[in-house]
């Protein structure tokens, strides 16, 4: 257990390091940027899932994990440390980056204002925060999708990092235009927390932000888990 622990802190440090990394040093502001950061964090999966994989699966991210524990992969002591774990490497992740960045307030985080340009609102209120969250819940949803099918189908064990991390790439192509993509509570959490203590634009706004990019992951991931479990009871039926 300690072993799993230690890799899923490692995971998702790294999986932070680099695809915040790239996304405070290049920005999301125009489509180069939004490919560049979409494809540090689809890359980084990739990588760390072939070189952590053995050890805890690679998860590096608690929306995997809930899933992964519904589904009866892991049992649910499993899930509690692989969550403190995934925190916790979140958080060295986003505070390497503030050290790197210092003094530049940018910290990968998630945000709700392009759903509150696009509603019109110059205050964020529960229309803004209820479309950003069924967008993560849907990006999650199809993300969690991909990695429930591919990890448990043996034929595909050796290119399942490939296959999870495009889909990784394309969620975060859809999604950064909107809320940054989250679909990775503890990559959320720990970037938001780095941003509230930087100086944020809005504490309200980052606040807000937990509600879409910290809860609605889990609830696409559960969607993503029970619809898994269903289609397999009538595929076997």
């Amino acid at each position: 257990m300690f072993k799993k622990f230690i890799a899923e802190c490692a995971c998702t440090a790294v999986l932070v390091l680099v695809g915040c990394g790239v996304a405070i040093g290049v920005g999301c502001g125009d489509t180069g940027g939004i490919v560049a950061t979409a494809a540090a964090f689809g890359l980084s999966i990739v990588i760390l899932a072939y070189a952590f994989g053995h050890i805890s699966g690679g998860h590096a991210n608690p929306a995997v994990s809930l899933a992964k524990a519904l589904n009866g992969e892991i049992t649910w002591k499993e899930f509690g440390v692989y969550c403190c774990a995934q925190v916790l490497g979140a958080f060295v992740g986003s505070g390497i980056l503030a050290l790197i960045f210092w003094g530049v307030q940018a910290t990968g985080s998630n945000s709700i204002v392009s759903f509150m340009a696009f509603t019109g609102s110059t205050d964020p209120n529960f229309g803004v925060v209820a479309l950003a969250s069924v967008a993560e819940i849907v990006l999650t949803f199809l993300f969690i999708s991909v990695v429930m099918a591919v990890t448990n189908k043996k034929e595909l064990g050796n290119i399942a990092p490939i296959l999870i991390g495009l889909a990784l790439f394309g969620v975060h192509l859809v999604g950064i235009p909107l809320t940054g993509t989250s679909v990775n509570p503890a990559r959320a959490l720990s970037a938001l927390v780095l941003h509230m203590f930087n100086g944020g634009d809005v504490l309200e706004i980052d606040l807000l932000t937990l509600i879409p990019c910290v809860v609605a992951p889990f609830i696409g991931a559960a969607l993503a888990a029970f619809a898994y479990k269903a289609l397999n009871k009538k595929e076997a039926e």
